[in-house]
């Protein structure tokens, strides 16, 4: 029999080498986390885009078959409206301000109320806006 010599057997890791590791890991996580965030901004910013086309093609629409009520900012126009008239089943929430509050600016009676911003062109109020609120103190217009 061959006498077995027990010579330099590593059964665990070393301290450099899983501090090594942590490093890379760590790196890592530092490039791809702001993609993430970056994307969840992203999804969000489709979506009021969309819900905007949707709501100015309904209005306009609101528009079309009646003409004889004027787009004003003092509530001619209002969700109620839209959704009464078939034009809209439920008033819709802005996921950057998470409400669905119509205003005239951002903001409105308190900050980060308003979820959307109407506003008439002319004074024939037959032309309007409508914005997204970004935040309490910007508009997302597309």
């Amino acid at each position: 029999m061959r006498n077995r010599r027990n010579t330099n057997v590593r059964n665990a890791f070393t301290l450099i080498e899983i501090l090594i590791v942590v490093v890379i890991l760590g790196i890592l996580a530092a490039i791809v986390v702001p993609q993430f965030t970056n994307a969840a901004d992203d999804a969000n910013n489709a979506s009021v885009r969309s819900q905007l086309q949707t709501l100015r093609s309904q209005i306009e629409l609101y528009k079309a078959q009646n003409p004889s009520v004027a787009l004003n900012s003092n509530g001619a126009l209002t969700w109620a409206t839209l959704i009464d008239g078939d034009y809209l089943t439920t008033a819709p929430v802005n996921p950057l301000t998470g409400t669905s509050v119509i205003g005239t600016a951002p903001g409105g009676t308190g900050a980060s109320t308003v979820g959307w911003i109407w506003r008439v062109k002319d004074g024939a109020s037959t032309s309007f806006t409508l914005y997204a609120a970004a935040n309490a103190t910007t508009e997302f217009s597309e």
